[in-house]
């Protein structure tokens, strides 16, 4: 029967999973330090930030787009499996499976 647990785990077709990593302060805030989150095929980084604010509520889009232009915050980096969202095709970028994001707050220090 564990064959059959891992078939039903695995995406639909037309779903991915994506791996999601939080750093620092989102950690905190959020409570765990990674996620998988299931999306459509050919999702992009706009589609998971959708799921995750609407996974994790207000505090989640607080601490990641500035509130009154709802662009994401500069004081925060987004990585798509280690490549800033800045360089690749930002809020249009396209996930695959099994890739993974991360939220990386600046932190500051003196």
């Amino acid at each position: 029967m564990a064959w059959l647990e891992k078939i039903s785990r695995r995406p639909k077709r037309s779903e991915m999973r994506v791996n999601v990593k939080y750093f620092a302060t989102l950690r905190e805030v959020i409570g765990i330090r990674e996620e998988q989150i299931e999306l459509q095929e050919n999702s992009t980084t706009r589609d998971l930030l959708g799921r995750l604010a609407e996974r994790h509520g207000p505090r989640f889009k607080y601490l990641v787009t500035e509130m009154t232009t709802g662009v994401l915050r500069a004081d925060m980096l987004f990585l798509v499996d280690g490549t800033s969202m800045n360089d690749l095709q930002e809020l249009e970028t396209r996930l695959t499976d099994g890739c993974t994001v991360a939220f990386v707050p600046a932190v500051g220090g003196g």
